[in-house]
């Protein structure tokens, strides 16, 4: 006797499944961005430029549209690994736990890396923007490196999921 899931399970599993899709891939197309153009734009700048930048980037980002892609690949991910708590969802459900680790990866480099090193530059108002900016600059670079790596894995694991799911 083969028994079917309920409607709702499979819809809420499809709709989180998909929400964590697309809330993970706006997250690495950001730190994408960041790490093939925005970084290697204000490596161009002066000191004060990219110092002044940097922080007003840092004060803009922080908004409804970024959030829900910042946090929501973590929420949806979770969600969607719920869904697929089902015996016939199980190879499904790893590549979402694998996607899962992957975006609390990410979300812990940024808020234990980059949020850190955010604020310490945000602290400082005057003086020696050289040395600011070279305690600064190279390890914000690899942190959003590795992120990035984070979450384009996760998107990758979310997107065979589906396509697990699927099949």
């Amino acid at each position: 006797m083969t028994t079917t899931a309920p409607a709702t399970s499979t819809t809420f599993g499809a709709i989180s499944l998909a929400a964590a899709t697309i809330t993970t891939g706006l997250l690495a197309g950001v730190f994408y961005a960041y790490a093939c153009s925005v970084m290697l734009a204000l490596h161009q700048l002066d000191d004060r430029t990219f110092v002044d930048v940097m922080n007003r980037i840092n004060t803009v980002i922080v908004n409804p549209v970024f959030m829900l892609s910042f946090l929501g690949s973590v929420a949806f991910t979770a969600l969607a690994a719920l869904g697929h708590l089902r015996g016939d969802q199980r190879t499904v459900l790893w590549w979402i736990l694998g996607a899962l680790v992957l975006n609390v990866l990410s979300f812990l480099i940024t808020s234990g890396g980059n949020i850190p090193l955010n604020n310490r530059l945000a602290d400082v108002h005057t003086g020696d923007f050289a040395t600011l900016r070279a305690q600064f600059e190279t390890p914000w670079v690899r942190l959003n490196i590795l992120r990035a790596l984070a979450n384009t894995g996760a998107l990758g694991a979310l997107a065979w999921a589906a396509h697990l799911r699927r099949g």
